[in-house]
């Protein structure tokens, strides 16, 4: 989906297109993955008057909308990104890396073997990107394991 689309959603759905809700779709489309506060951080760069506040009621209209999808990614809160094509997360458990994966498994046809009509699917891999795959061997090399 891109942000032509998000905002045709956003008026067939009763709501207003303001300036605001413009800068957080740019923000949140050119850098997923952020959480709510590094959206906020970014956004001031092109606002400095936005509230934090402004942004939370945004990224929960965006997410009841269906236009913005939330993941943990391995951690405690959200981090948000414009809903795309089904894809997967493989994510770092040493650097907090995200990298995007397309869909690999045909979760239509395991739907139709159970008997369930699949919509959509999130999958979100964890383990180590290849840099703290090395600082993990380097580690237990000195440590002696």
């Amino acid at each position: 989906m891109d942000i032509a689309q998000v905002v045709d959603v956003l008026r067939a759905a009763g709501k207003r297109v303001t300036p605001e809700r413009r800068l957080l779709l740019r923000v949140i489309a050119s850098n997923p993955h952020l959480d709510v506060n590094e959206i906020y951080l970014q956004a001031r760069k092109d606002d400095p008057r936005l509230n934090l506040s402004t942004v939370y009621r945004t990224v929960k209209t965006f997410t009841e909308l269906k236009l913005v999808d939330a993941s943990h990614l391995g951690q405690g809160h959200d981090h948000y990104e414009i809903r795309l094509k089904n894809h997967y997360h493989c994510i770092c458990l040493g650097c907090g890396k995200v990298i995007e994966i397309p869909a690999l498994l045909p979760f239509k046809n395991v739907g139709k073997n159970y008997g369930f009509d699949v919509i959509g699917g999130k999958v979100e891999l964890f383990g180590y990107c290849k840099a703290c795959q090395k600082k993990r061997a380097a580690s237990s090399v000195d440590n002696g394991d």
